[in-house]
């Protein structure tokens, strides 16, 4: 097998690990590429991105940029690298940068293609209520997550999961399938398919897809609250104020409380205490508010701010 130079494209959380597992690798990894530093927190403090944080530890050179322009493609092609590996980088590879490797671009994307091409594809799955997602492993062309696929990892949703927590598992798997694709690569046995079937399309996310409708039967609540949590992070709004929504769950394991006549009469979004639980109401059955943060305040318990909130019910919208 010939040891491939190469430039990894990445930011947020989700790339760390396919760095790291590149980085242990025989092939040399020439170059790091990631968008630059960004204020972050209540004193907006600078931070560079997480992968330019991995890429420091492991001693690799880095290239920031917030877009792939001229100025960084010259240093990508000085680099001479054999392939390029992106994943969630957060911008688009066009030429000539697409053909400056010898063996061009791979990308790692966080569902089983063509399902969910975009920037959000786990969260756009559990939303959807899919009870199956994955990892792909594609060659990067210049339509969006469009090109013919070397490998992919099926991975059962259990329906617990919020996105956070699914994504952290897929990065995980995911970087060991990038791996063996290229080391496939390497070794000229890679073969790439065309996708089959009808796309679907997953654009990043808004705060205002964020916010919860009471309305819609509890299994729609809960499959979007876990697919906008923590990222833009669940919302809803009591006496006109944002509250966030940071826990979120069936009354399944209690099912007297959802039981009673006074829980399952509750109206879309009626917010009242039963057994000591703080339970909303929807279109069906009611969900268990377990941890929120009002506006203004820290996160807390939400039998806490309920009893603290002295109230009998309220309707949150």
């Amino acid at each position: 097998m010939q040891n491939l130079r190469l430039v990894f494209a990445g930011t947020p959380a989700a790339a760390v690990p396919a760095l790291e597992r590149l980085a242990a690798s025989d092939h040399e990894l020439v170059g790091v590429v990631t968008r630059p530093a960004a204020p972050l927190g209540r004193k907006r403090v600078l931070t560079p991105s997480l992968v330019a944080q991995a890429a420091e530890r492991l001693g690799l050179p880095v290239i920031e940029a917030a877009r792939l322009g001229a100025e960084p493609t010259a240093a990508i092609e000085a680099l001479r690298p054999d392939l390029g590996v992106i994943v969630a980088y957060g911008g688009l590879v066009r030429e000539p940068l697409l053909s400056a490797p010898t063996h061009g671009w791979v990308n790692l994307h966080f569902s089983l293609l063509p399902a969910w091409r975009g920037a959000a594809p786990v969260q756009h799955a559990l939303i959807a209520g899919d009870a199956e997602t994955g990892a792909s492993v594609f060659r990067l062309v210049p339509e969006l997550d469009a090109g013919d696929v070397f490998a992919m990892r099926p991975r059962e949703i259990d329906g617990s999961e919020t996105s956070g927590e699914l994504l952290e598992d897929l990065a995980v798997s995911g970087a060991e399938l990038l791996s063996e694709v290229v080391d496939a690569i390497a070794a000229g046995t890679a073969v790439a398919t065309a996708q089959s079937g009808e796309p679907s399309f997953a654009p990043k996310l808004t705060i205002d897809d964020a916010r919860l409708d009471w309305r819609l039967p509890a299994a729609e609540v809960l499959a979007r609250f876990r697919g906008v949590t923590p990222e833009p992070g669940a919302w809803t709004t009591l006496d006109e104020q944002r509250l966030k929504v940071l826990e979120l769950a069936t009354t399944a394991d209690g099912a007297d409380a959802a039981d009673t006549a006074d829980a399952t009469a509750m109206p879309p979004g009626m917010i009242a205490m039963h057994d000591r639980r703080v339970l909303i109401g929807t279109a069906t059955a009611p969900l268990e508010l377990r941890r929120v943060q009002p506006s203004g305040r820290t996160a807390m318990a939400a039998a806490d701010w309920w009893r603290g909130a002295a109230r009998e019910q309220a309707v949150a919208r």
